[in-house]
């Protein structure tokens, strides 16, 4: 029997009409029931939408069109939620140019937590009935079919905590601008968007405004609540509603706050350790403004590159944990980029079942099942041979060493919004590779996890099992 899409139809424009129909009708069908295409298509239209709407005269400051390259580069880098600015967000684009900026990163986080949640769904289908209901129970719906239900929760929640983080920001961004209501109403809904969805985009050149917690704070927070990804946040919300012990969280909740929190501890200590006598992070030699410094510089590397003057100032080792951190990312289903936390904490699970002679992974009194570990392997896997190919790339076309192309590599994919130089407005062939590793970042973890989570058919012939010498 023929394919539908390539049936075949008799002549007559009423019959080719309606047959054309169905071919998109059917075509539709098809895009829906795989939402990893449905999250490259989403993408790639609105990059085409965005790059012209930047090249305007009419959103840049020297009243001429912005070049392809940054145009475009600028609207990956929004649409993807990385935030790296290859033109000063202030001097360079204009009240126009910074609210197509903003509106690109509210509609790419939400888009992108709408998909994550989709493929989450999707690729969780095929599992036993009480697994699926679960985990679409998680993702704030009853049903597969249910994406109407799962965007309305998804937008209802990043609005919420966009305005909570609007209102939290005013009085502290009111006292900076000396009582300028304009100019305070712009930037606190410009870092109210842009710190939940985890951009590094700022609307003034001050960047995090680290030396006052009025705003570091609220800003730091609502970064953190947007790296811990949907389902953890509506666990954590109907926990609180419901006063729902941690013991009886879900285990994707509780190995994503672990994680998280191990690593910001880590970056914290490290920061106040190794960049103790750094005067570009520690401008004052007081504990509180150094304790401030630390904190910022632990939090926004793994999510938004808020004040990034102090970064090309650090030191060798410190670049390559940051990159690292960068590489892992935030959680899974949320706005920041990476591996994701709980990949990196299933290979480590995986490890330590290996170097203790365990057959099962098991956490928190669960077993993971074979299919998770798979898919964390390979995603760790593919998302490092991104990393190291692009950095010697990168090295191949600005000259930059490898610590350098490394750290701007991990924080395009990691979408940390860092820079040390190497993402140059000069330099065209560097921005192009920064640009396809954000979208690999922001797309690839999703799409590969969805393809290695679709289970095929019962294979018809099984080889024999052999041994192999390993390490």
């Amino acid at each position: 029997m023929p394919h539908p899409i390539f049936e075949r139809h008799e002549t007559g424009s009423g019959r080719n009409t309606k047959g054309m129909r169905y071919r998109i009708v059917h075509l539709a069908a098809r895009m829906f029931s795989h939402p990893g295409r449905m999250t490259i298509l989403y993408f790639g239209v609105l990059i085409v939408l965005v790059t012209p709407l930047l090249m305007t005269p009419l959103a840049s400051h020297e009243k001429q069109p912005t070049s392809i390259p940054i145009a475009f580069f600028t609207a990956v880098s929004a649409l993807s939620t990385c935030g790296i600015p290859v033109v000063n967000t202030t001097t360079h684009w204009t009240f126009f140019g910074q609210a197509v900026i903003l509106l690109s990163v509210q509609i790419g986080g939400v888009g992108v937590m709408t998909f994550a949640s989709l493929i989450a769904l999707a690729a969780n289908r095929h599992m036993r009935a009480s697994q699926r209901l679960l985990t679409a129970s998680e993702l704030g719906t009853t049903k597969l079919g249910e994406v109407r239900g799962v965007l309305r929760v998804v937008v209802a929640t990043a609005l919420a905590i966009e305005s909570i983080t609007f209102v939290a920001l005013f009085p502290g961004l009111l006292h900076i601008n000396h009582g300028r209501i304009g100019n305070t109403l712009w930037e606190a809904l410009f870092y109210a968007v842009s710190s939940y969805n985890n951009a590094g985009f700022t609307p003034d050149g001050a960047g995090l405004h680290v030396n006052s917690w009025a705003v570091g704070l609220p800003i730091m927070l609502s970064a953190f609540c947007g790296t811990l990804g949907f389902p953890v946040l509506m666990n954590l919300m109907r926990a609180a509603h419901g006063r729902i012990p941690p013991r009886k969280w879900t285990l994707h909740t509780k190995i994503t706050l672990l994680t998280t929190f191990s690593l910001l501890a880590t970056s914290l200590v490290w920061f106040l350790l190794v960049e103790w006598r750094n005067p570009y992070l520690f401008r004052n030699a007081d504990f509180e403004s150094r304790l401030r410094g630390a904190l910022s510089a632990a939090v926004m590397p793994r999510s938004s590159g808020f004040d990034p003057s102090w970064v090309p100032q650090v030191s060798e080792p410190t670049k390559v944990f940051m990159s690292a951190m960068m590489f892992i990312g935030g959680g899974s289903t949320s706005t920041a980029g990476g591996i994701r936390v709980t990949t990196f904490a299933v290979v480590l699970l995986i490890c330590r079942a290996a170097f203790t002679g365990h057959k099962d992974v098991n956490v928190f009194h669960r077993r993971l099942p074979t299919r998770i570990h798979l898919t964390a392997v390979s995603v760790t896997t593919a998302c490092f041979m991104v990393v190291v190919v692009t950095s010697m790339a990168l090295m191949m076309v600005t000259g930059a060493s490898l610590t350098d192309a490394l750290f701007d590599t991990c924080s395009a994919f990691g979408l940390g919004g860092y820079s040390v130089g190497v993402a140059c407005a000069d330099n065209p062939a560097a921005l192009m590779l920064l640009a396809a590793t954000m979208i690999i970042g922001r797309l690839g973890p999703m799409t590969i996890a969805y393809a290695i989570n679709r289970p095929l058919a019962d294979e018809v012939v099984r080889y024999p099992c052999e041994t192999i010498v390993v390490g």
